[in-house]
């Protein structure tokens, strides 16, 4: 069959094209839906570790009678099992707040409160550092 025109299997240029501009259409919406994602999860996890951390501070408390001295003292004392990480800066260092101790007459100080050292808002407009 000397003559004939056989169309050999693939891909036109045409149909490459559109296939690559649907796939970037998908791309730009699966992203920043992705991203969004991470950063609440990385809000939630902060949150949570923030409310363990001061739950830990008053049954320190209640327990010694004291406040304690730093977070490192919590996972010393067995209060947490390690010190946790900020995941926003995906660090374990903390702004550690510290006030008088209610249950010491001598004036003494201890650990009140913990923050994160994170610059920045949440997705809701909230400090990091507010939290």
């Amino acid at each position: 069959m000397i003559g004939k025109f056989t169309r050999q299997g693939g891909w036109s240029l045409l149909e490459l094209m559109i296939a690559m501009f649907i796939i970037i259409i998908l791309i730009s919406v699966a992203v920043p839906t992705y991203e969004r994602s991470v950063r609440y999860a990385k809000e939630t996890v902060l949150k949570e570790n923030l409310w363990q951390m001061r739950k830990a501070i008053d049954q320190y408390t209640a327990d010694k009678g004291k406040l304690p001295g730093s977070v490192d003292d919590l996972v010393s004392a067995r209060y947490l099992r390690e010190k946790p990480m900020d995941p926003i800066l995906e660090r374990t260092e903390w702004n550690e707040v510290m006030g008088e101790d209610p249950n010491n007459s001598e004036g003494q100080t201890g650990l009140t409160d913990v923050k994160s050292l994170a610059d920045g808002v949440d997705s809701s407009g909230v400090s990091y550092s507010d939290y």
